[in-house]
């Protein structure tokens, strides 16, 4: 079964966790599609733009089997100013669909929007942490519960990246990537 998922890109994303993430996945068989959030190309925090798939707005009404919020300066603050993504990541999260986020997306993005009640522990990028509820805080860099994968930053893009391999292929296949990237 393909599966695919939805990597939102906002002026001021972290490139090494949307590249990693979608580089990985496309590895590992998924089908990511890279939406704009904003104006096309979409320049990341360090000055690198990317081309989309397609605008956000166009694929509002597609179900993924994950959305992926990568984080960066300002861009997990685009991406939680923006309406659309946040009507998609509610149906997501209430239909029960995978959510991830890495670095400030999990605070910025998921706290804001208020998803992360009952949800267990995430990672978050430190200066980040803090805006966690208490019951949500982890100190871990990476952090796997059910329905929902974070990550702390950019260097822990790849494991994150091959955590979402594994649940969305099954952790053979991304044991089988991580070794033919020399990960491991």
């Amino acid at each position: 079964m393909n599966r695919t998922v939805l990597v939102p890109l906002a002026e001021g994303f972290e490139e090494i966790e949307a590249v990693t993430v979608i580089d990985v996945l496309r590895r590992a068989g998924v089908t990511v599609v890279t939406a704009s959030v904003g104006d096309e190309p979409v320049k990341g925090a360090h000055g690198l733009s990317v081309g989309t798939d397609m605008m956000l707005e166009a694929c509002r009404h597609r179900t993924f089997d994950a959305i992926v919020l990568p984080g960066g300066m300002p861009g997990a603050v685009h991406l939680a100013q923006s309406p659309v993504l946040e009507a998609m990541v509610r149906e997501q999260a209430r239909s029960g669909r995978l959510l991830a986020a890495i670095c400030a997306a999990p605070a910025v993005a998921l706290q804001g929007w208020g998803l992360l009640k009952g949800r267990g522990k995430v990672a978050a990028y430190p200066t980040f942490r803090e805006r966690l509820d208490e019951e949500n805080r982890s100190d871990e860099g990476l952090s796997v519960g059910t329905g929902l994968i974070t990550a702390a930053g950019p260097g822990l893009a790849m494991d994150f990246a091959l955590a979402l391999a594994a649940a969305l292929t099954g952790p053979e296949r991304a044991e089988e990537l991580a070794r033919a990237m020399l990960v491991r």
